[in-house]
């Protein structure tokens, strides 16, 4: 009779545990980093690596800072030889697909910039997901003319 009241109580521990893992954040946010600004700069750039580690569909909706009014999300493409760029109103998150904001690409344009950036500061962001709580993360300020920092690991969702 032990055995089975046991073996009950481990069952049911595990569901509980199941559940907890089910119910936290699946979504990890890496390698957060924004760009050093001029002094007067209205405008600003943010990157990171966010992957949704979860086994359904989400969404990253928004990114807020109290370094910047608004932040939105936006795609670089080249077109007959002019980079054009156009905001994006969400990011799909596929699972297990790393989505890269990177320069040249997928970025936050932090707009209404508050203060200069800085190298060596850092700015803190906001994610906002359709599915997954809301991540905080602190991105590095790197150089001006910084293009990436493949080493800097900022954040993750877990």
């Amino acid at each position: 009779m032990r055995t089975i009241y046991a073996t009950l109580v481990l069952a049911l521990g595990l569901l509980g545990a199941g559940s907890a893992v089910a119910g936290s954040n699946q979504i990890v946010v890496e390698k957060a980093w924004a760009r050093a600004t001029p002094k007067m700069a209205v405008t600003g750039g943010a990157y990171l690596t966010v992957t949704n580690r979860g086994p359904g569909e989400d969404r990253l909706l928004s990114a807020t800072s109290p370094v910047a009014e608004k932040i939105q999300f936006h795609a670089m493409a080249i077109d007959n030889g002019v980079a054009k760029m156009s905001q994006l109103s969400a990011i799909e998150l596929h699972p297990g697909v790393p989505v890269v904001f990177k320069t040249g690409g997928i970025h936050m344009m932090l707009l209404g910039l508050k203060h200069q950036l800085k190298e060596g500061e850092t700015v803190p962001l906001t994610l906002t997901f359709e599915k997954a709580d809301p991540i905080e993360v602190d991105a590095r300020v790197l150089g001006i003319g910084a293009t990436g920092d493949a080493g800097n690991q900022a954040s993750s969702g877990n």
